[in-house]
């Protein structure tokens, strides 16, 4: 293989700092953690410091690790029955609609400083410094709004305007900014420049921390100092799906993502492949008939003792020329319209997603983090990384991530066309497809079938990187519903 690797990210410019990380001699884990904290900056809206995720690294020759760094449920010192109530806001996706809620009593205490901090320490080559510089650099320049940034701050502009902090953030001039705009953010800025030099302990015991906890409590939620203080990554084992010739490495329980995922793979695994629509169909059917109260309240139990969850989001794929595989998802869900002034946190609305919560808003016991969509997947080939692929996209990440690992493994797709595919979900609802799904598979199933008109961000947003077995030549895909890019070093 040529060069230093590739990096696929969703936004160009997060995707862009990867790749300036592995020419400098960095690997797949350094490059990923700075396209991370460049996303910061270049998708505002869909991640940050008040963010949540998981990093599923796979050293060359070495075993896979997940980093749990997802967002907990808070409320250790606070009585929940006080807790402000949940905004509801309906987002128009175009051809469906989708209910969040947002507001302090939204707001789960975050993971994403202490994730990219231990990844680093754990398996990266580069200082800490070096990887949040550039995304600092760009923060003061300002980054250029894309049209599907655009999109996501008209979306969105309803959560952000409910607070002066974030009307001031992301609503300059009372109106989202629009393709050509250039947006700075001196805050996050200097919030990178320190967790840079400093670490991530102020964002969880200092000064941060305790600012924090002032606006949350001060507008009715449940987040306190002894949620962040008592904040822990945790390191957990992949699962392991064998799918046709491969190894399918992905989050596991309690997480619900990679579970489903594997549950639909051993469906399809049963029956020659490629398959066709109809039988992706059947397969998500299957795995979501797997979601049961009992499965749900597994999960939820587990959680008890630490765990995971989904999210609307953002993802990295890294892989580099050693055979390092990086594959990170972070998500702030929606945002919360939560910003703290001084500190360039916004935060998260995980506890107002629906589909984090199937049993009920603020049912899960302080410290336990929520089941996730979510999830970070490496496939192997003969104990190298093939694909290393994640997606955005709520309760449609499973769907997403299911059929790019079909386009890789049994249409021997490079990297971009597997992305581009037009997609299909299933939920007992109906059906959701994009233009190119066969109407006579979806007419097949008689279920409801909503036609989107085109491509979509609802069907997720999957960035990918595939080693060709055969010649070893690295492909990336980003996806076009979310604006993605590819960088190669």
């Amino acid at each position: 293989m040529i060069g230093r690797g590739v990096v696929a990210a969703g936004h160009p410019e997060s995707a862009a700092a990867g790749a300036a990380v592995l020419r400098a001699g960095g690997n797949a884990v350094d490059a990923a953690v700075a396209a991370v904290l460049t996303s910061f900056v270049a998708e505002p809206l869909l991640t940050g410091l008040g963010s949540g995720g998981y990093l599923l690294v796979v050293p060359p020759g070495g075993e896979a690790v997940l980093l749990d760094f997802f967002v907990e449920t808070p409320g250790r010192d606070r009585d929940p029955a006080g807790r402000a109530p949940l905004r509801a806001v309906t987002v128009d996706f175009g051809d469906a609609t989708q209910v969040f809620h947002a507001g302090a009593a939204s707001c789960g205490t975050y993971g994403t400083p202490a994730g990219l901090a231990a990844a680093v320490a754990d398996f990266g080559r580069a200082p800490l410094a070096e990887l949040t510089a550039p995304a600092a650099r760009l923060a003061r320049a300002g980054v250029r709004v894309t049209p599907m940034q655009e999109y996501l701050y008209a979306l969105l502009a309803e959560i952000n305007a409910a607070t002066p902090a974030g009307r001031a953030r992301y609503l300059p001039g009372g109106q989202p900014p629009r393709t050509g705009d250039v947006v700075t953010d001196p805050e996050l800025a200097d919030a990178l420049d320190r967790f840079g030099a400093e670490g991530p302990a102020h964002f969880y015991t200092g000064d941060v921390a305790a600012a924090v906890v002032d606006e949350v409590r001060v507008q009715g939620g449940l987040l306190g100092t002894a949620d962040l203080a008592g904040y822990e990554v945790l390191r957990r084992d992949p699962v392991h799906v064998p799918y046709r010739d491969t190894v399918v490495c992905t989050n596991p329980p309690p997480s619900a993502g990679g579970v489903l995922v594997g549950r639909a793979l051993a469906e399809l695994d049963a029956r020659p492949g490629p398959p066709d629509a109809a039988a992706l169909i059947a397969a998500m059917a299957a795995a979501e008939r797997e979601r049961t109260p009992e499965f749900l309240a597994g999960l939820s139990s587990a959680t008890r003792a630490g765990a995971n969850r989904l999210g609307s989001t953002t993802h990295v794929s890294v892989l580099d020329a050693d055979g390092w595989a990086c594959a990170v998802t972070t998500s702030n869900g929606e945002g919360s319209g939560v910003v703290v002034p001084g500190t360039g946190v916004h935060l998260n609305n995980v506890l107002g997603e629906e589909d984090l919560s199937p049993l009920g808003f603020h049912t899960q016991l302080p410290g336990s983090r929520l089941p996730s969509m979510m999830a970070p997947t490496v496939v192997l080939h003969d104990g190298a990384a093939r694909l290393v692929v994640g997606s955005a996209g709520s309760n449609r990440i499973r769907s997403a991530l299911l059929q790019v690992i079909v386009n890789v493994v049994d249409r021997g797709l490079a990297a971009q066309a597997a992305v581009d595919a037009p997609r299909v979900h299933y939920s007992p609802e109906g059906l959701f497809a994009e233009p190119g799904i066969p109407t006579e598979d979806l007419a097949a199933t008689g279920l409801p079938v909503t036609l989107f008109r085109d491509a979509n961000l609802y069907f997720g947003g999957c960035q990918a990187v595939v080693c060709d077995p055969a010649t070893e030549v690295l492909t990336g895909g980003a996806d076009p519903r979310r604006g993605g890019g590819v960088a190669v070093a």
